[in-house]
């Protein structure tokens, strides 16, 4: 179920920006987490990192700069580190809820449109959309894997989306308590998609800007991957 987008929230108050936690899973990304953890906390103050098993630096530099950092012991997965993020921010009174990739590839100053349609209270989640957006430097390769994944979700989501696997998204407080992200690794995007469906929560798409780097893109997903994916998406099917 779709709705309508909202207006900018750039003029929220403190006191709102106080509820708004932006949870980003992060592995083996110490060579990019400080500065993202210091873009989002200029603007919103509740940042919270899931540290999934990295070998690398990461909990390290990410407790230098963000208010609440956890640790998963093992590398257990992007689904994973979500729920577990998404968890803990509730328990701590969040009423909306933003996850962002620790890359680099997500721009704070989007945030704002991410959770205006769930401020005017006309949706239940906002899903970030690179291909409503400005695709600019995305390479071939990359873009048909991704068109790949919009029909896959479409065929086996039965859900209208144009971008299946981007880390932008925004939750009421409501929908988040009704996630449960089961699929550990990168199969959990498909899941969700199909909870979104399952549940009738309302949710929009948003128009995005990706930054393209040299890092964020050897940090994508191979062909391979995306392989990967599918099979660990419908062995979960299958096991339910």
């Amino acid at each position: 179920m779709t709705c309508s987008e909202g207006a900018s929230t750039d003029t929220l108050s403190r006191t709102e920006r106080a509820s708004i936690f932006v949870v980003i899973p992060a592995y083996n990304e110490g060579g990019a987490i400080g500065e993202v953890v210091r873009e989002v906390r200029a603007l919103y103050p509740h940042v919270v990192v899931v540290d999934d098993g990295s070998t690398d630096d990461t909990f390290r530099v990410a407790a230098r700069h963000a208010p609440f950092v956890l640790r998963h012991v093992v590398n257990r997965g992007q689904g994973a580190a979500l729920q577990t993020g998404l968890e803990f921010a509730l328990s701590r009174g969040a009423q909306i809820i933003v996850t962002f990739d620790a890359d680099g590839q997500h721009r704070v100053d989007e945030i704002a449109n991410m959770i205006a349609p769930i401020e005017a209270g006309s949706c239940d989640i906002t899903l970030g959309s690179r291909f409503l957006g400005d695709t600019t430097g995305i390479p071939r390769s990359r873009r048909l894997l991704l068109w790949a994944a919009v029909l896959f979700t479409r065929v086996t989501g039965r859900i209208k989306v144009t971008d299946a696997h981007n880390g932008f998204r925004a939750f009421s407080a409501a929908a988040a308590r009704k996630i449960d992200i089961t699929l550990d690794r990168m199969a959990h995007a498909s899941e969700l998609m199909d909870q979104i469906r399952e549940s009738r929560m309302r949710f929009v798409e948003v128009p995005v800007r990706i930054r393209y780097t040299q890092y964020s893109l050897a940090k994508g997903q191979s062909a391979r991957g995306a392989f990967r994916i599918v099979v660990h998406y419908l062995l979960g099917k299958v096991l339910q």
